[in-house]
């Protein structure tokens, strides 16, 4: 099977802290690394360069205008072609982030690594807090920060609850998105100081999430509307909507509500619901594993929960 996971001389640019992840590669490491120590563990202790990109004319060397190259230097791999105003960030500015944190005790670095041959560098540390929805089922807070080596891609720091009973991935977005996730375009000097400004991490935070997921666990579903519910998640075609028929996938999420990893806690609420549609995203939509996680954190299926977890809150609002 083939990962998304860098390969570098036959290992794996990843370490982790805790349960062996999902494809079985990285270093495990010890749960009190400082995040230097993680960034050297997970193999990630290099740095990238602009380069002039050139090409010849007439046995003459033309710089390209405005154009740059984006080497590694641990190897010297192209990256990507980037634009002059393009600031790239370290990997090492970017674990720095993560230093006061963990230094006061209020994170522990858990998991980091390299995607699409560098071109995505990410770190996820778990957050000392945690909550029950009901009682057994434990939900843990995780700051993810993504530092894209490609042009188009943005900086990115979030938020990231994660359910302990299934290990799904949920959304703290709400309509708070400020509180929960940060954007920085590489056009700009990452300022971390006004990022965790703007994210506002602190214990507060999970409060917001924490009150919608109980209130989701209070409030419950009925025959008609968790169709509906899933049906406006995972759209059917036109062919099918015409004929009143659900979606393939929205039968899926039907079919697992009951039998789902944690489907005890909240049976019959729109919480159960929710996290029917975060089960399908994370655990059996994809074309395997690893690349679920990636949607999961930077592609559609990140935004598709976004919209679960607010049609699941209107619902709820209305039963």
């Amino acid at each position: 099977m083939a990962h998304m996971i860098e390969i570098v001389n036959g290992k794996a640019q990843m370490a982790y802290a805790g349960d062996v992840p999902w494809h079985g590669l990285g270093t495990k490491v010890p749960a009190d690394l400082t995040p230097d120590q993680m960034l050297e563990a997970a193999g990630l202790d290099w740095t990238v360069e602009k380069k002039d990109l050139t090409f010849e004319v007439g046995g003459e060397q033309i710089v390209a205008p405005g154009k740059k190259a984006l080497v590694r230097s641990s190897d010297g791999a192209l990256l990507d072609v980037i634009g002059d105003n393009w600031n790239p960030l370290q990997n090492s500015e970017a674990f720095e982030f993560f230093n006061d944190f963990v230094a006061a005790g209020d994170m522990e670095m858990h998991t980091a690594g390299s995607l699409e041959d560098g071109r995505r560098v990410w770190a996820l540390a778990k957050v000392n807090d945690t909550f029950e929805v009901f009682k057994g089922d434990a939900i843990e807070q995780f700051l993810l920060f993504s530092n894209p080596h490609k042009y188009g891609q943005v900086i990115d720091v979030r938020m990231t609850p994660t359910r302990v009973v299934c290990n799904n991935t949920l959304t703290m977005a709400l309509d708070r998105q400020s509180d929960s996730m940060v954007k920085v375009n590489h056009r700009h000097e990452f300022d971390a100081d006004l990022v965790k400004e703007t994210l506002g991490v602190a214990k507060e935070k999970l409060e917001t999430y924490k009150e919608a997921a109980r209130f989701l666990g209070s409030k419950r579903y009925t025959a008609d509307s968790i169709v509906e519910y899933f049906n406006g998640i995972f759209p059917a075609s036109a062919q099918k909507a015409e004929k009143k028929e659900i979606s393939r996938t929205a039968n899926q999420a039907l079919e697992i509500l009951e039998t789902q990893p944690g489907a005890e806690f909240g049976a019959g609420s729109w919480w159960s619901a929710f996290n029917s549609v975060t089960y399908m995203t994370d655990h059996v939509l994809g074309r395997g594993a690893d690349t679920r996680m990636q949607s999961a954190w930077f592609g559609a299926n990140q935004k598709k929960k976004q919209g679960a977890l607010q049609k699941a809150i209107e619902f709820a609002d209305a039963a």
